[in-house]
């Protein structure tokens, strides 16, 4: 199984995305903006393909198992990004809400401040199609950078 996030609008604060499950439309995506220079927290990670894992601990993994009881086995989470780490799929409005991390929705919004609003509905709708796949080593993600052109 495959995502891909297709990264078309950025500012000076964040990213916006498109994001696919094998080649269908799912949801927009919400990251950092692009910096050639790393800074911690407020940087999105390089365009590039890589594998998505399971966390089943730590501080999202802990909210999530309460939140959503009913389907939450452990955060989506990007693996082998150079420079980075704990780079998670998860629930989130603004670039307030991410640390280099893909928050996703099902809207959104790009007057004055990129958004995507309903949040929690896409990642509900997201994460029971992914979840034995990144169980199964079988998930994996591409970035491309189509805001930069």
């Amino acid at each position: 199984m495959h995502i891909f996030v297709n990264r078309i609008k950025s500012d000076s604060e964040a990213t916006l995305s498109a994001v696919s499950i094998d080649g269908i439309f799912e949801c927009f995506g919400l990251e950092d903006e692009y910096r050639e220079e790393k800074v911690a927290g407020e940087t999105r990670i390089p365009a590039g393909t890589y594998q998505v894992g399971v966390r089943a601990e730590g501080g999202f993994h802990n909210r999530y198992s309460a939140k959503y009881p009913e389907f939450h086995r452990g955060m989506l989470q990007v693996l082998d990004v150079p420079n980075f780490e704990y780079i998670l799929i998860h629930v989130g409005n603004t670039d307030a809400d991410t640390a280099g991390c893909l928050l996703v929705g099902s809207n959104a919004t790009t007057a004055g401040r990129i958004t995507v609003p309903s949040s929690g509905t896409a990642y509900k709708s997201i994460y029971p199609k992914l979840i034995d796949s990144a169980e199964a080593g079988e998930l994996s993600i591409t970035y491309v950078d189509n805001d930069r052109l």
